[in-house]
């Protein structure tokens, strides 16, 4: 292999993953440094009861990302990541007779929310899906591919045709709103409102764009053999193979730059790593924070704390359930979601009757295939990205526990947290986990149509220096931060190649 550049990769998130296996396999001599003592970034597992659970993101779509990356690799995805498809997305519920599941066939969905709803509310249902369709297909190529878009050269793009696509799409309408456009049934528009949550958003602010998410998860969702750490594992693995060198338990303290363009990084114990390129992997928010070097603080702008996306509550546990039938996916809803995202993004404070998501991890589609005992669950709510000035002391985090397991008691699902081995991660510990964030687990909240175009690109006006990871273009989730190292990468090797002589 001809090595052609030093780099540095600052995190192993999956977006910094990609980036050192992208470039790896390119010829450059790449050393990714992370804090933690292990791949995957916010794509963690937590042990309960001596068994691990995913305590990150837990749904997998888009696996052409993937196919993408390790293909390029040499390797075939579907032999490295053991997969397998789920037919029922979600299992929902609003009350113990009122329950609705999702199906990857549209048809299915259509037909079960006909039962639910009624014939017209189904129909709104397939126009929907098209819509969401359009968006997508309108979105792809020059969004969320594009290294750097820009209303301007979205609409360039476009051309005349694509306008009249754009505007179809409602960039300008929130999603709650549009969503009123093929649903009465206010719990029909609570579900597919959940989407906004998706990029950390509330639907009462975010674009109307975000139903695109009902396109991507009808293309397929799918659960990772070994759970969404694994992908993690194989793409250190893969990366290794390629010649990248990993060091974990290393924090950097500063991306140092001399004489106008970055020459490598120190880390905390003082030793420095020379590197002609750094791609940091880290919420924005850190770097604007000066927490890697003043030299590099400005290249991004700080959030304020009212921009943030939200943080959660999360209790991993290993605990005997009763009653409700979980599939893999379940969200149990709250009686007014308006005032539940009020809490949340006008109050600053834990919702008092809160949307919960119950991940059972040791199940997939049939409820009744489950053998019983300790099953492996993460139970989630949302919650205020304020863990930089609140703590969430004991009395906070026990109310919320107690809201949150009596919203499931109510809804049909008993847990047994008496004999349950449980680790609570609250906004406050997700600040430590991901620094000058306030425990924001997805960067900036998409509200507002212009939210997306405010985020970073990967390329700073620092020569030599990348942005990639979910705080970034194209934007959160495991598949969008893959695709932020992938254009980070990419963008590396041309600034690259175009400066050699």
């Amino acid at each position: 292999m001809n090595v052609t550049g030093r780099v540095v990769v600052v995190g192993a998130g999956v977006a910094g993953l990609v980036s050192a296996l992208e470039l790896a396999r390119a010829g450059f001599d790449v050393h990714v440094v992370e804090r933690q003592a292990t791949p995957g970034g916010k794509m963690r597992q937590v042990f309960a009861g001596g068994r691990p659970v995913d305590a990150g993101p837990t749904v997998f779509t888009m696996r052409w990302v993937f196919e993408r990356v390790f293909g390029d690799a040499g390797r075939v995805f579907s032999e490295d990541v053991r997969l397998k498809p789920l037919s029922i997305l979600a299992r929902h519920a609003w009350g113990t007779d009122e329950r609705l599941d999702l199906f990857a066939s549209v048809e299915q969905s259509a037909d079960a929310i006909g039962d639910f709803a009624g014939a017209r509310e189904a129909a709104g249902f397939r126009q929907f899906c098209a819509r969401a369709r359009d968006v997508y297909q309108t979105l792809e190529e020059p969004f969320i591919r594009s290294p750097q878009p820009t209303p301007v050269s979205l609409a360039f793009s476009a051309g005349l045709r694509g306008l009249t696509d754009m505007w179809r799409i409602s960039p300008f309408s929130t999603l709650w709103s549009a969503l009123g456009e093929h649903f009465q049934d206010a719990r029909l528009r609570q579900l597919f409102g959940r989407y906004a949550t998706y990029c950390g958003s509330s639907p009462f602010d975010a674009p109307a764009t975000l139903m695109l998410v009902a396109h991507v998860e009808q293309d397929g969702v799918w659960v990772i053999e070994g759970g969404m750490y694994a992908l993690a594992k194989a793409l250190e693995s893969v990366a290794q193979e390629n010649g990248a060198r990993f060091t974990y338990g290393a924090e950097v303290e500063e991306v140092v730059v001399r004489s106008g363009r970055v020459s490598g990084v120190r880390l905390r114990n003082g030793d420095v790593i020379e590197a002609d390129n750094v791609i940091v992997n880290a919420d924005t928010a850190a770097v604007a924070a000066g927490l890697l070097g003043p030299s590099v603080a400005a290249t991004v702008s700080p959030l304020r704390r009212d921009q943030r996306s939200l943080s959660a509550m999360t209790w991993v546990m290993n605990a005997e359930t009763r009653g409700f039938p979980l599939v893999r996916h379940n969200v149990f809803f709250s009686s007014n979601y308006q005032a539940e995202f009020d809490d949340i993004f006008k109050r600053s404070r834990l919702p008092r009757e809160p949307t919960v998501y119950v991940c059972a991890q040791d199940r997939s589609d049939d409820a009744a295939a489950f053998a019983g005992g300790r099953e492996r669950l993460l139970v989630l709510v949302n919650a205020p990205a304020t863990g930089d000035v609140d703590q969430f002391t004991g009395a906070e985090a026990a109310v919320c526990e107690d809201h949150t397991f009596a919203r499931l008691e109510r809804l049909g699902l008993e847990v047994d947290r008496t004999s349950a081995e449980t680790v609570l991660t609250t906004p406050a510990e997700f600040h430590d986990l991901f620094p000058a964030t306030g425990g924001a687990l997805y960067g900036a909240a998409s509200h507002g149509w212009m939210a997306s175009f405010s985020r970073p690109g990967g390329k700073t006006r620092i020569p030599g220096l990348y942005l990639a990871g979910g705080s970034v273009h194209p934007g959160p989730g495991v598949p969008m931060a893959a695709l932020s190292g992938w254009l980070a990468a990419a963008q590396l090797a041309v600034d690259h190649n175009s400066t050699r002589v």
